[in-house]
């Protein structure tokens, strides 16, 4: 741990950061439901029915293709490496389906007369160097002038159809495979409000679910969601609704990234996270701590993948059951 000295810190321009600035997933929720052309059927493979993490889309050549978008504001001061950690979280979307990300391209907003522009070329280059290594290719985009900066990646993969990872086909009597540690959202609260550098979530962002995904695939896994500003509880709800299950959480079998429970304690829990426990409670059955609730609910930025299924070299951290009055037990 570390303390940056960077000129400008990029935290500072933006009110939140991350996956937490996103809009609650109750009012969510209440906007897509009345959207007429976006739920599943004929070609249309998944829409936005189970909140799954890309729309699928069959398509000639007996393949799906899969799309979606994913951009936020400032969760590290370093350009470069936010860069990074945007564009592996918008690719995560695309193995979160099963699928493989083909292209992207660039979502850019900056405020030109606050922030030098070199520095929005750092945050590209950060995102070109992963989507390289992710073997997709990044290819133009869109930028706005914008008071507060973002940035994102629009990404279209394919998958096999008949393959998908999908929010609504989990089925009792599977265990729950988490493959990334959480507290992500709570250690960038942290930095953001300190400079302090933590480079075990800088590599868990930067990390790309590609081999979790293909994992996933090879042990016959019909059942995925990726984890990021809804954090394991709110994504885990949404998958036990889809799919008409309920879910067991063993606590104690979560991991964490170092420190993440000493910036719990020192109050560093994103508005975001606490947003997350608040819309899953009444679903909600537990015999831990708020604290313990806080940090399932952590608001994460490139989190893993929560799978219906066992992967090796994962943690099981509970199984799905048969639906009951509480979609989620912790314990």
């Amino acid at each position: 741990m570390t303390t940056t000295t960077a000129a400008i810190r990029l935290t500072q321009y933006a009110s939140g950061g991350g996956c937490a600035c996103k809009v609650p997933p109750g009012e969510l929720d209440k906007v897509l439901g009345d959207l007429p052309m976006s739920r599943a059927g004929g070609d249309l493979l998944v829409g936005v029915d189970a909140g799954d993490d890309g729309a699928a889309v069959r398509i000639e050549g007996g393949r799906a293709l899969i799309a979606t978008a994913d951009f936020f504001t400032p969760v590290v001061d370093d350009a470069y490496d936010w860069g990074r950690i945007a564009a592996t979280n918008a690719l995560s979307d695309v193995y979160a389906m099963g699928g493989t990300p083909v292209v992207g391209v660039n979502l850019l907003c900056w405020p030109r007369d606050r922030i030098p522009f070199e520095l929005a070329a750092e945050v590209l280059r950060g995102g070109a160097e992963v989507c390289r290594a992710a073997g997709s290719f990044l290819a133009g985009g869109h930028s706005i002038d914008d008071p507060e900066p973002k940035y994102g990646v629009a990404v279209t993969g394919l998958a096999d159809p008949e393959r998908l990872l999908r929010n609504d086909a989990g089925v009792a009597g599977v265990p729950l495979t988490l493959t990334k540690p959480l507290g992500l959202g709570v250690l960038n609260n942290r930095h953001k409000a300190t400079g302090e550098i933590f480079g075990e979530a800088i590599e868990v962002m930067t990390t790309l679910n590609r081999e979790a995904s293909q994992a996933a695939l090879g042990a016959g896994v019909v059942c995925a969601t990726d984890v990021t500003g809804f954090g394991l509880l709110g994504h885990l709800l949404k998958l036990c609704r889809a799919s008409g299950v309920s879910a067991e959480i063993d606590a104690r079998a979560v991991p964490y990234v170092e420190g993440a429970r000493e910036a719990l304690a020192a109050g560093f829990v994103p508005g975001g996270s606490r947003r997350n426990l608040d819309w899953v409670r009444p679903h909600l059955a537990s015999t831990v701590s708020d604290d313990e609730l806080v940090l399932l609910a952590d608001a994460q930025t490139s989190g893993g993948l929560l799978i219906a299924g066992e992967v090796p070299g994962h943690p099981v951290i509970g199984r799905l059951v048969p639906k009951a009055d509480a979609l989620i037990s912790v314990a």
